[in-house]
């Protein structure tokens, strides 16, 4: 498991099929160490702060595999690491294999994962494919964020380390995708969830009915 590209892009205007669009989405790859912030990654930025960026989503991760997928499905040879906004473009990690709580090190920061990516027009916008959001959700190829545990630095290369977790349960992306997407979980599910000390506040006052 490694990192194999770090994207960062500050908010921008953009003009995408004639509306100006401010969005931080389009990361470019960047080369040499990068500083890792409590709330982004140095150069990194997030245009609309009620749905992007804070403590709970200061770095996406997605991982390459996923880029290689879309590449056949949409028939893009365009798309590369940033394609889909995303801060860290890994290999050797899938949402079946991350879970919510866990843990690593890379370089010298260190992160937990928070949740699972969710869609936003962005996307359509970006890939120019309006169909894009729903079948992004329904691929459950999500990604996930990553709230910073330890500031640090981290270059193009590093190891992903795993790190012990501390969640009382595993829940993986890709099984609270699949319980979000289709809308059964059970009370014993939804009790879990509410279990994991890093699934952010939102996400639990959702899961109660509050929200």
């Amino acid at each position: 498991m490694k990192v194999i590209s770090i994207n960062v892009s500050m908010p921008q205007l953009v003009s995408i099929h004639g509306k100006q669009v401010e969005t931080g989405f389009f990361k470019m790859p960047v080369s040499g160490p990068v500083a890792v912030h409590s709330l982004n990654l140095a150069g990194d930025g997030q245009a609309d702060l009620t749905v992007h960026g804070g403590p709970d989503k200061s770095v996406y991760l997605y991982p390459w595999e996923n880029i290689e997928y879309w590449k056949q499905a949409l028939q893009r040879d365009d798309l590369g690491p940033g394609s889909f906004g995303e801060n860290l473009t890994v290999e050797g990690l899938s949402e079946s294999e991350l879970a919510i709580g866990d843990e690593f090190a890379i370089g010298t920061a260190r992160f937990v994962v928070t949740q699972p990516r969710l869609p936003c027009f962005k996307l359509a916008l970006a890939l120019e494919t309006p169909s894009i959001p729903k079948t992004f959700l329904e691929s459950g190829r999500t990604g996930c964020y990553l709230r910073v545990l330890q500031e640090g630095t981290i270059q193009v290369g590093d190891a992903i380390y795993p790190l012990p977790s501390r969640e009382p349960a595993r829940v993986t992306i890709a099984e609270f995708v699949e319980l979000y997407r289709v809308k059964r979980a059970t009370r014993e599910q939804i009790e879990t969830l509410l279990s994991l000390a890093a699934l952010p506040e939102e996400w639990k006052n959702r899961l109660m009915g509050t929200e």
